[in-house]
């Protein structure tokens, strides 16, 4: 047995370790663990500093998620978009494979508890319809590996899974999408990244939501991954209580960027079951990102995105950079609010033929601009109350 699979068995993993761990009460506990199975693993458990610090509030559950009861378990509707099991298929060139429902550290905001934990959910019939399905789809191309968490499988069998794409022609990205390396480093070992080494290109994305995550054993799993040649991201969520801060969020990308991790996605939180008390508003992240740019390194600065409920996809909102035009300058305004003018180049209308201009006067139908409700005309300038 492994050292991560040891640590792994070691985990806080029932409502009796809450109740003889952290002085929960007996009932609460038990429901607490029913609605979404506990389970930190000790390295992870080492992390928290205080009762209620950024990590604790990520890992250990509060009896607030049980009084969550409007939201949905399905929000970004994957499964309208699963022709069999194990695939999310929403975009045109790309899936989502999930091959496990386990992980070694259960998030309290995750958005897929109705699948995550529940070993009923991802078995090894519904892993080769998964690639069946892909095989017989030449449309896909990139495909990301997630679950639960899929390095959760033993290396013999994510290796079967990364050979079984390999030998799809049309298969050329693959992608693992894994909290490991912030959660449980041990996994990333010297046999796992020589395994993935025969697989490439494999990316790799992981997630980082605080400062404190940023440790020496987190630091090396991300070396090692990045010395195999896996291309190494970060995919945060934006979270009441954890990073809703400007400076901390410039921590953390700052500390990501010298472990050599590139900060992807910051997600605002999804309106998942159970986790209304961790969701911000839309202005926090826009105040994040104007703090984000121009004030560190291009390199540290993500796209700030809403997986828009329903399954419409990822959305990206910036602040408000564009002020406005003056004829035909574009008036902007810089990090530190400076303003300034670009002179836009003016496009010239193609010349038509006398015959053409006449024939489209009379022919052409009009077209009827769709009325747009008052309520949808905002600029992300209001919404970040500048």
């Amino acid at each position: 047995m492994e050292l991560w699979q040891e640590m792994l068995r070691q985990s806080v993993d029932s409502g009796k370790d809450l109740v003889e761990r952290f002085g929960f009460e007996t009932g609460t506990a038990e429901k607490l663990n029913k609605f979404f199975h506990i389970r930190v693993n000790p390295y992870y458990l080492s992390l928290i500093r205080y009762p209620g610090d950024p990590i604790w509030l990520q890992c250990i559950p509060d009896a607030i998620e049980l009084e969550d009861d409007g939201a949905l378990e399905d929000p970004l509707n994957e499964e309208a978009h699963s022709p069999v099991p194990s695939i999310t298929h929403r975009y045109p060139d790309r899936v989502l494979f999930l091959i496990t429902s386990q992980c070694s550290m259960y998030c309290r905001f995750c958005t897929r508890k109705r699948k995550v934990s529940d070993s009923t959910k991802i078995n090894a019939k519904w892993i080769q319809q998964g690639l069946d399905y892909i095989a017989a789809h030449p449309e896909i191309r990139d495909i990301v590996l997630s679950g639960g968490d899929p390095l959760m499988v033993t290396d013999y069998a994510l290796e079967r899974v990364l050979s079984g794409l390999r030998a799809i022609p049309h298969v050329e990205i693959i992608r693992l999408g894994t909290k490991m390396p912030c959660v449980l480093p041990q996994r990333i070992t010297p046999k796992f990244v020589k395994m993935l080494k025969k697989y490439h290109p494999i990316y790799v994305n992981t997630h980082f939501n605080h400062p404190w995550e940023c440790t020496p054993e987190a630091e090396k799993a991300c070396t090692m991954l990045a010395d195999a040649g896996c291309p190494v991201g970060n995919q945060a969520v934006l979270m009441k209580g954890v990073n809703d801060d400007p400076d901390v969020m410039l921590e953390l990308h700052r500390k990501l960027l010298k472990m050599r991790v590139r900060p992807y996605y910051i997600y605002q939180a999804d309106l998942t079951k159970g986790t209304n008390h961790f969701r911000t508003p839309v202005r926090v992240g826009l105040e994040i990102m104007d703090k984000l740019r121009g004030h560190t390194s291009g390199l540290a600065v993500p796209y700030y995105v809403i997986d828009a409920p329903g399954g419409g996809g990822k959305i990206p909102l910036l602040p408000q950079y564009v002020l406005g035009r003056n004829g035909k300058d574009i008036i902007l305004r810089n990090y530190k609010y400076d303003i300034f003018t670009y002179p836009d180049v003016e496009e010239q209308q193609p010349e038509q033929h006398p015959v053409e201009r006449t024939y489209m006067r009379k022919k052409r139908p009009s077209r009827r601009k769709m009325p747009v409700p008052a309520e949808a005309v905002t600029t992300s300038e209001s919404l970040a109350g500048k």
